[in-house]
């Protein structure tokens, strides 16, 4: 397929493409090829695939319905181009587009669990929860054939199972079986006659069988025998009880699912009975989510050295003399204690009482003159778990403050009921099946067709053929370490891509234009290579594929690359270079430069050996890990490396950070995964982690509200004498609340038009022209320029006004340094790129008052970024270390592997065949080792490298 010649009817055809910062760009895109788009980060390279391309065959998809439909559909604003001819069908494969509902599981998502429910409906063997036995179903005619051949002779009682192990005294059944003409009933293993109006307990638990006929079994009694059979199945509602007179022994018989031993019955069983997302499968305790609320003891008394008085217990505070604390004082008189006990002297059943409550009446004071009042004390757990299921909205965020999230007992995180659980195929129930990583699921399902019997393998082969064919798509992205149990909110943004790409590898569509962000997220140069054969083969298929990509094996291994810049933001938006990866390389643009090598970052000369302090975590035994020791040199800038599913965020994301978490912020929801110990924490005195996620998630946050740079410039418009003049406070500056801003648009400087039939329309408003504020509020100026214009600067035109001014200047500055000089004040936040937030909170973290005494981790903070921009990101990470910090980074980006002082290297394969650390040391050692998959990769890239 590579390689072809194109013809001119066989492109995408984009011309005058203005989206955001795109320069009125004409492009040509090859179709039916591999082409990925990559340029510095905010370049335009989403700009162009998504908010052009991808928002243009949406828009072409919904114009396809009628006007009807469409109103209900809502609309897609056509992008600001003049036009795109050669355009198929457009799926996009977003970062953002997994579910984060925590019933969303790799199962669900994928939809191999739902061909495993199909599975398990059909072909599982049930097995019964009280005796383990393989449960029975017959026939009419079988259970006549039993009771001519098994007890041919016997005397027997056929009875109608009607209660079993309910309470009640039952007058008015026994009177309706009375008046359809039956004489006698079975209750509690006693015989008794209807006719004498048996008087039962209604507190006590009863077992009730009606006597359906007394009958020998014998040929001659066949067609009685088969009458009352059908009448005890009738109205013992498929099930009937066997009781052999002469050995007075029972046996339980039945249509349907039935324990011979116990009579235990099971409903016949449908895909929904293994849905946990079904009332039908979920487990009743926790509704199929794997979890329970509990409340956390240690958030309800955080510090026992205290007494009641001075606040041991936080949900009550410091004592006031109202009537919970009369209540409480009873509860401690009752057991010999008072209100100025320390916690830690009170016995365990004291704290129990406070907790859980008294089953007895308690006698509380009432006051001085005032009779005692008897109240029943019910504790303090069941009134938190009450606000946290039945309270106001500010009741439940009071009550999450003192619970936490545990593993339900009832079902120990299987999400399904009892009886799901105990139907089997080969020996394993589905929840087994769905908590095995994907390869071992593909082995295990491999195997069913030697393990099953005839009929089942009838029913099943369609179906574990289809199972095993979507999992082996899993293993051809590298996501051979997932489990289908696994929540989807858990997944990275590429995880998630990936998996949404071997979904659309299974639904095999041929004319479609795929279009995906960075796949390459949280991939391991060893998995390269699977996914760009996926993405291959999905090209050959027909389809067409766009990444947007800054990985150097897929450029080089792409048919067509499209540069976009020279720089970001304003500066960027061209096309800086095109062509296939040969040609390509020839050309003048950066990316060219360093996919030739001609442009590299260089190793460094030495590196650092840190403060001489460390930090020990000891015994990590969370999710994989292999009772893992963790070293941490501090003072030095230390990656963490390993292939996908090594355990590489378990061990620092999951166990470390919570741990950090707890001890210096005190976080109420900080749960760190198991471990042993941890020391050397007094070296250090803060920990921050710098992460991808958003900003702000509405459109009226930026960059100047989030890094404080809005305050001191509203307060600096509030100084000028046109401000001073009219009695302007800094809050007359700011466009989120009333004042100064447009009343029209409420300060969003835009406003949103409904049309019935056709998109919403957001357009500049016409009071303020798209300025947010009033013009009173934009009289005021500051050397010429309203703070209207101020939002609308660049950071660089930011820093050249507020040159002087000491408050902004350092802010601006340190924004600079971080490589986003291009981005405007005022951007709104939901337009900014993952890297760009990053960057945008490491410029936040830069421009405080360091301690040199921190922790920084970050989590691939090369993802969406270019090889320049890694080059910036490493020049902020040396500053922090050089000032003495410490910064811990998640990553597999062989640039900023090189460049650390201390690498500790995981696997060494994912999943259960990962969760040990297989070398640690400069990267140099760690090659030196040759343990691992990344020291493979890591050397070459060491041997090439420039040094200085």
């Amino acid at each position: 397929m590579a390689g072809k010649p194109v013809h001119a009817t066989e492109r995408i055809e984009v011309l005058g493409a203005r989206v955001h910062n795109l320069k009125n760009i004409d492009l040509s895109i090859p179709r039916d090829q591999l082409v990925v788009i990559t340029g510095l980060s905010g370049s335009g390279k989403s700009s162009l695939a998504f908010d052009t391309l991808h928002a243009e065959g949406q828009r072409r998809y919904i114009e396809t319905f009628n006007a009807y439909a469409r109103q209900f559909l809502g609309g897609i604003e056509r992008p600001d181009v003049d036009l795109i001819t050669g355009l198929s069908p457009v799926i996009a494969i977003e970062q953002k587009t997994i579910s984060r509902n925590p019933r969303s599981t790799v199962g669900t998502v994928t939809e191999i669990y739902d061909l495993l429910r199909l599975l398990y409906a059909r072909v599982a063997t049930a097995y019964s929860h009280v005796t383990g036995e393989p449960m029975v179903r017959y026939t009419d005619q079988q259970i006549t054939d039993i009771l001519l051949t098994e007890y041919a002779g016997h005397e027997l009682l056929v009875l109608a199972p009607l209660v079993r192990g309910r309470k009640g005294h039952y007058r008015e059944l026994f009177e309706q079986l009375l008046r359809q003409g039956f004489l006698r009933a079975r209750v509690d293993g006693q015989l008794v006659d209807l006719t004498s109006r048996p008087r039962l307990d209604r507190y006590k638990v009863h077992d009730i069988e009606l006597v359906v006929d007394k009958v020998r079994s014998s040929p001659t009694n066949a067609r009685r025998l088969a009458a009352s059979i059908d009448t005890a199945l009738k109205y013992g509602k498929g099930n009937l009880l066997l009781l052999d007179v002469v050995s007075n022994t029972t046996r339980y018989l039945s249509r349907h699912l039935m324990c011979p031993t116990s009579g235990i019955a099971y409903e016949e069983p449908e895909p929904n009975l293994f849905s946990f997302n079904s009332p039908y499968g979920a487990c009743p305790q926790c509704s199929g989510l794997g979890q329970v609320t509990e409340v956390a003891l240690e958030k309800i008394v955080p510090d026992q050295r205290k007494s009641i008085r001075r606040g041991a217990i936080l949900p009550l505070g410091s004592f006031k003399g109202n009537w919970i604390f009369k209540q409480v004082e009873a509860v401690l008189n009752t057991f010999g204690h008072d209100l100025d006990t320390p916690v830690e002297e009170m016995e365990d059943n004291v704290m129990a009482a406070l907790l859980n409550g008294l089953d007895e009446p308690l006698k509380v004071s009432s006051g001085v003159g005032l009779s005692d009042r008897t109240v029943q004390f019910e504790g303090l757990i069941p009134f938190i778990m009450e606000q946290a299921d039945e309270g106001s909205r500010a009741s439940r965020k009071w009550a999450d403050g003192f619970t936490h999230m545990v593993t339900c007992p009832e079902c120990l995180g299987a999400r399904l009921k009892k009886t799901a659980l105990y139907f089997r195929i080969a020996g394993r129930n589905i929840h087994e099946l769905a908590s095995l990583p994907v390869d071992a699921l593909v082995n295990e399902v491999d195997a069913l067709t030697g393990q099953l019997d005839e009929r089942q393998l009838t029913i099943g082969r369609e179906v574990i053929k289809e199972i095993a064919s979507r999992a082996r798509f899993l293993l051809d992205v590298g996501l051979e370490y997932l489990t289908l149990d696994r929540s989807a909110r858990s997944l990275s943004g590429g995880e998630a891509q990936r998996i949404r790409l071997a979904t659309q590898i299974g639904s095999q569509l041929t004319g479609v234009l795929y279009i995906l962000d960075e796949p390459s997220i949280g991939l391991h140069m060893r998995d390269d290579h699977r996914l760009i054969g996926s993405l291959r083969r999905l090209r050959d298929a027909g389809n067409s594929i766009i990444v947007v990509e800054h990985d150097k094996e897929m450029m080089l291994q792409a048919d067509h690359i499209v540069d976009l810049g020279p720089g970001a933001g304003e500066h960027g938006g061209r096309v800086v270079g095109e062509g296939p990866p040969g040609a390509f390389q020839k050309g003048g643009s950066l990316t060219a430069g360093y996919l030739r090598g001609e442009k590299a970052i260089a190793v460094p000369a030495r590196r650092r050996a840190g403060n001489g302090e460390r930090i020990l975590l000891r015994g990590a035994t969370g999710h994989n890990l292999k009772n893992v020791d963790l070293e941490l040199p501090l003072g030095r800038f230390i990656c963490v490396s390993g292939v996908s599913g090594s355990g590489k965020s378990t061990l620092i994301s999951d166990t470390l950070h919570p741990i950090l978490q707890k001890h210096f912020h005190r976080s109420a929801h900080a749960y760190p995964l198991p471990y042993a110990g941890i020391e050397g924490l007094a070296h250090i005195d803060k920990v921050i982690e710098v992460d991808q996620s958003p900003i702000g998630r509405t459109p009226r946050s930026n960059p100047a509200t989030y890094t404080g740079l809005f305050d001191p410039i509203r307060e600096l418009f509030a100084q000028l004498p046109g401000a001073k003049i009219r009695g302007y406070k800094p809050g007359r500056f700011s466009f989120n609340t009333a004042g100064g801003r447009c009343e029209t648009c409420k300060g969003a400087g835009v406003r949103v038009i409904e049309m019935n039939f056709l998109p919403e329309v957001a357009v500049p408003c016409e009071t303020c022209r798209g300025k947010r504020y009033d013009r009173e509020t934009l009289e005021v100026r500051f050397k010429g320029k309203s703070i209207a214009d101020v939002l609308d600067m660049s950071v660089e035109e930011a820093l050249h006004l507020f040159a002087d001014i000491p408050q902004l200047a350092p802010k601006l500055r340190t924004l600079l340094d971080v490589g986003l000089g291009y981005l405007r004040l005022g951007q709104s936040s939901t337009t900014l790129s993952g890297g760009e937030a990053q960057r945008i909170k490491l410029a936040s973290e830069l421009g405080r008052r360091d301690t040199g005494r921190t922790l920084y981790i970050l989590d691939e903070p090369s993802t969406g970024l270019h090889f320049e921009d890694v080059r910036q990101l490493i020049a902020v990470l040396d500053r922090l270390v050089d000032q003495g910090n410490t910064v811990l980074v998640i990553e597999h980006h062989m640039d900023i592997l090189k460049v650390a002082d201390h690498l500790i290297d995981m696997g060494p394969e994912g999943g259960a065949a990962g969760g040990r650390i297989v070398a640690r040391g400069t990267p140099e050692e760690v090659v030196r080792m040759g343990r691992g998959h990344t020291a493979r990769y890591l050397g070459p890239e060491l041997e090439t490298s420039p040094r200085p």
